[in-house]
């Protein structure tokens, strides 16, 4: 017969629904539960740049977080084509949730379509240069086979 572990203390158990209204269990114990908040956005607020915004992690000044500025000061990116492109994309998926909330803040909804317009155009523009950019820009004139050397960064797609 084997021996039990002493080694480890017993850990108390709480007993399925002995905690109280509005508590919830921790290992062993009961504790209040928590009512997290959000603050929703001011109309208007101040944004970033494009390039800003995809350093930051944000379109919106107001919603840094302060353990980003070590990873900022690691990713700063050069200001290329594609690099554009992926900023564009950044802040119309930023400014899209934000209209989810401020569907009334035409200045945003504005600015929203310019760069949809700008992102569009970009791309084509990229593609014409140096190639399909996703599997789904492909034409079935195009084949399956989308990525062929040269690949675009050796022919200065990163440029």
């Amino acid at each position: 017969m084997e021996k039990p572990n002493t080694n480890t203390p017993p850990t108390p158990s709480v007993p399925a629904g002995s905690c109280q209204p509005n508590q919830g269990t921790l290992p062993g114990t009961c504790a209040p539960m928590a009512f997290p908040f959000v603050a929703m956005q001011e109309e208007n607020p101040v944004r970033y740049s494009r390039m800003e915004a995809l350093q930051t992690g944000t379109l919106f000044p107001g919603l840094d977080l302060p353990f980003k500025a070590a990873i900022q000061a690691k990713t700063k990116m050069s200001n290329t084509a594609l690099v554009e492109l992926m900023a564009l994309d950044f802040a119309i998926d930023e400014l899209g949730l934000y209209l989810t909330t401020h569907a009334q803040d035409q200045e945003a909804l504005q600015l929203y379509w310019s760069y949809i317009k700008l992102a569009k155009e970009g791309r084509e523009k990229y593609q014409k240069m140096y190639g399909p950019l996703l599997q789904t820009d492909l034409t079935p004139e195009d084949g399956y086979a989308w990525l062929k050397d040269p690949w675009p960064w050796e022919e200065g797609g990163n440029d």
